[in-house]
Formats: C-alpha cells, sequence, structure tokens
C-alpha cells in the first residue's frame, strides 16, 4: 500500500477557535471512525511565531509555574499549538468526530530552555491512527523550532469511543500500580476550569460549568488534562532537556481535593484518598 505523501500549509496566524468547535461539532455525525480510515497529510506551518507575555503569564499562575522567567514552561508549546491541532480534527478529512475525543497521553522532548521572547516556528500534523480496545486512538505531533532547530516536540494520543471486536494485542487491564508517596495535597476550586480556558484557550464546555458538563455526561465540570500534568509538573520540576510522558487516567471533577506524589522521576495525581489513579506520569532527562 502506498503511503500518502504529506502537503505543507503555511498559516500566516493562529486559527480561530470557535469556528473550528463548531465545524467539528456539525460534522461529527457524519464521521466514522475506524482504524484503517484516510486521515489529513495536511503539515500546519507557523512561521515567525511571538509569545503573548501577558497570556502567558496567566498560564503559569493557572498551573502554578512561577511568572516571569525568562523561560517557557514545559508543556506551554502544546497551548500554542492547541488550535491548530483543532483545525486538524475539525476537518472533514479527520475520521474521528471532535465531541467526545479524549486525550488519554502526552509525551514530550524538550531538548534546550526555550526563551519567552523568542520567534519560533510551530508545526502539527496528524501522525497516524491506531486501533484500541475502547475504539479509535490518533496521533497528533507537535514540533516548535528556532530557526532550523527542532527545541521541543510532543506526541498527544486522543481516543474515539466506539465498538470495537475485542481487545487490541499489547494493551492491558491491569490495576493501577500501588500510590507513590504523598507530597501535597490540593483542594481544587469549581473554577479551575474557568481559568485555565481562560489562559490557555481551551473553551470546551465540560471543563467551564456542571450544567454544560451534564450535557456530556459529567455530574460535574471536569480539569483539562493538560491542567493536571502542567500543575504536576509545575510542582515536580523539569531540566531544561528533559523528556516527559502522561497518561490521562481518570477525570478529575471540579471542585474537589486530589493527592500528589512523586518518587524517583516518576509523579501521578490521584482522588483526595488516595485511591483512584487521575493521571500518571514521569520525567528524565534528554538525552537519557
Amino acid at each position: 500500500m502506498t503511503t500518502a505523501a504529506r502537503t505543507t500549509d503555511t498559516l500566516t496566524g493562529v486559527p480561530a477557535l470557535p469556528p473550528l468547535l463548531l465545524r467539528g461539532a456539525l460534522l461529527s455525525p457524519l464521521k466514522r471512525p475506524r482504524p484503517d480510515a484516510a486521515f489529513p497529510r495536511t503539515r500546519l506551518v507557523l512561521p515567525g511565531l511571538r509569545v503573548d507575555l501577558a497570556r502567558l503569564a496567566a498560564y503559569e499562575r493557572a498551573c502554578g509555574f512561577p511568572t516571569g522567567a525568562d523561560a517557557l514552561p514545559v508543556t506551554y508549546p502544546q497551548v500554542l499549538a492547541f488550535p491548530m491541532a483543532m483545525r486538524l480534527m475539525s476537518g472533514r478529512d479527520f475520521p474521528l468526530p471532535l465531541p467526545g475525543l479524549v486525550h488519554t497521553s502526552i509525551a514530550i522532548t524538550r531538548r534546550a530552555a526555550m526563551p519567552a521572547t523568542a520567534a519560533y516556528e510551530l508545526t502539527a500534523y496528524v501522525e497516524g491512527l491506531a486501533p484500541h480496545r475502547r475504539g479509535t486512538e490518533a496521533t497528533v505531533v507537535t514540533e516548535l523550532r528556532t530557526g532550523a532547530d527542532l527545541v521541543w516536540e510532543s506526541r498527544s494520543t486522543y481516543l474515539a469511543r466506539h465498538r470495537t471486536a475485542g481487545r487490541t494485542s499489547g494493551e492491558s487491564s491491569a490495576a493501577h500500580p500501588e500510590a507513590l508517596p504523598a507530597r501535597a495535597e490540593w483542594r481544587l476550586a469549581g473554577d479551575v476550569g474557568r481559568r485555565y480556558g481562560a489562559a490557555s484557550g481551551d473553551r470546551n464546555p465540560i471543563h467551564l460549568h456542571p450544567l454544560t458538563a451534564r450535557l456530556f455526561g459529567f455530574p460535574r465540570a471536569i480539569a483539562h488534562g493538560m491542567w493536571t500534568v502542567a500543575r504536576c509538573l509545575a510542582e515536580h520540576g523539569t531540566p531544561d532537556a528533559a523528556v516527559v510522558r502522561a497518561d490521562f487516567r481518570a477525570p478529575v471533577l471540579l471542585p474537589g481535593t486530589v493527592t500528589y506524589g512523586a518518587a524517583d522521576g516518576r509523579f501521578e495525581l490521584r482522588d483526595g484518598e488516595g485511591r483512584r489513579l487521575h493521571l500518571s506520569g514521569e520525567v528524565g532527562p534528554y538525552p537519557a
């Protein structure tokens, strides 16, 4: 089978999110998710990107990072690229329905510190689809460059749930591992999703209010997955050159209490009793 060549679409600005979310919602009934479906081969490129320092400071405050440092938090390029990812995933040629799509994991490689005042080139594309025991998973890649140098990249997986023939080989339903030593307990206010949404631009209704979250089957608003990993990394710390991996296990209901645990480069977020695992991850140096 011949793999379709990628095309490059150079953008002149950051895409506006509301029209993309609306388009994704309107097109969702037409989608027929399956792992062997065709997917967009377009590589979106945004050159000459400058960081809005006021928005960056709001993001740092929302996630617990120190403000005013001349370096981007390790998770911030993902926020910058979110509208580009939504442009790809809301398109007619993306086979998974945008409503209900679940962010299941992220892997980040940061090769060097990223000055907040530098100019960057941002790239996003869909790497491929894969079968999952609960449906079909898409991998979306984001890259950040200064000049010709790749300084940061991520791979995020997004799951569309649908009926499958059975469990995919290599996946496990084993119980979550023993809890890591508890380092902190965080009482999360009901407006965490609204504050992060204002800082990041991700105003998905499941994160904003109990009423809109109930429309999608949640009893209360839930925290953004990228907020949970950013909050953990703000507490844990990362070296300038680092590899980060995080798996989103279960939603965090707002308001609520969570327990942050860490040991030997690993970190996690559990419920207030330390039983239900919401997030697990690890941080290591780059190169390993």
